[in-house]
């Protein structure tokens, strides 16, 4: 007879070290700080994390670029939206997540759930969005709070590491691909695709069948670019014309898509599509409030069928887990490479 499954007990200390905000603004810093470890509500869990994602967006925030309120409007001192860790405390109304069960906190932390965006799965627009490190605490603290209905589900077999940039910047890709409507064999463009973001976006489209081409420049980004499943690599810094390579591979008349996950990118992208019809320029890296557009004659969206369109991070508990698991094993789609060198930070006592 197989012994009783127990369950695991966790020794939660009072406090917890966090990186904080300091002079928030341009000249911003973070420091390390010993802080409360917050108790979770009926609803929530306490997750203990082991890594964090370092995003741009958090550089944007602590900065106050983007036109958002400050985060100390809110009363957060800690940024990150990306980690992945423990739940070592649940409240008397969680279901779905027992201690011990690994679990991934996203951009999003929670929404009301019940209003029309939030039906239409638009709720990462929803008008009571919680965002994680901007208007409740980010995964910079080594203990956090999560409503456990909105918390992901991290498989066993995939490191804390990889998880958490899971959570930010390939649930974004996979959002953006999803709602560009490319098909399999559509041609999807990269600009600055050998990035963090933007690497992730040329596996998920390989995977599902898109045809990438990454823009980049370097050596060590082509070779990753390539190995990643890129079918061509445009290096802008020696190509003459990178707009129309881009164009020529793409069957001599331009993307279907193109993702741009580089702001400085924006002024070039509706370049790549060349003469094709019906094509998509997707926005997903933000950029400091007012500093770019991306935009043509209007006559030219109405002639080739144009559309330039927006997206966030994905929803829920879903699209996360979609592409770190695949029938309860790692998925060798999307773990073949997440970015690890400067993009990560362990947590650590």
């Amino acid at each position: 007879m197989a012994p009783a499954a127990t369950t695991p007990r966790f020794d939660i200390p009072t406090h917890c070290k966090a990186g904080v905000v300091v002079n928030e603004g341009p000249d911003f810093k973070v420091q390390v700080e010993t802080v409360p470890v917050p108790e979770p509500g009926p609803d929530e869990i306490l997750v203990r994390l082991n890594a964090t994602g370092i995003c741009s967006s958090d550089l944007h925030l602590m900065k106050g670029d983007l036109g958002a309120p400050p985060m100390s409007t809110f009363g957060v001192r800690s940024p990150g939206h990306e980690g992945s860790g423990v739940v070592v405390k649940a409240g008397s109304n969680v279901k779905n997540f027992r201690l011990g069960d690994r679990a991934g906190i996203k951009p999003l932390l929670d929404t009301c759930g019940g209003c029309e965006l939030c039906w239409g799965d638009k709720e990462t627009y929803c008008r009571q969005a919680v965002h994680t490190g901007l208007m409740s605490t980010g995964t910079y603290q080594h203990y956090i709070v999560s409503p456990a209905r909105y918390a992901t589900p991290v498989p066993d077999g995939v490191s804390d590491e990889v998880a958490a940039p899971v959570m930010c910047s390939a649930s974004t890709m996979c959002r953006s691909l999803s709602e560009s409507n490319l098909k399999p064999g559509d041609w999807a463009v990269f600009p600055g695709g050998g990035g963090g973001v933007g690497i992730q976006g040329v596996q998920l489209a390989k995977g599902m069948g898109m045809r990438p081409i990454v823009v980049d420049t370097g050596a060590d980004k082509r070779s990753l670019a390539l190995s990643m499943g890129a079918e061509a690599f445009v290096d802008f810094r020696e190509a003459s014309d990178p707009a129309q390579a881009v164009v020529q591979t793409a069957d001599g008349i331009g993307a279907h898509g193109v993702f741009v996950t580089a702001p400085a990118a924006y002024k070039t992208a509706l370049s790549y599509v060349g003469d094709r019809i019906g094509a998509v320029v997707m926005c997903i890296g933000l950029a400091p409030a007012g500093t770019v557009t991306v935009g043509d004659d209007p006559d030219r969206f109405i002639f080739q069928n144009l559309t330039v369109k927006g997206t966030w991070w994905a929803v829920a508990g879903t699209q996360p887990r979609r592409w770190i698991s695949r029938d309860g094993e790692s998925s060798s789609l999307l773990l073949k490479y997440t970015p690890s060198i400067g993009c990560q930070k362990r947590l650590i006592d």
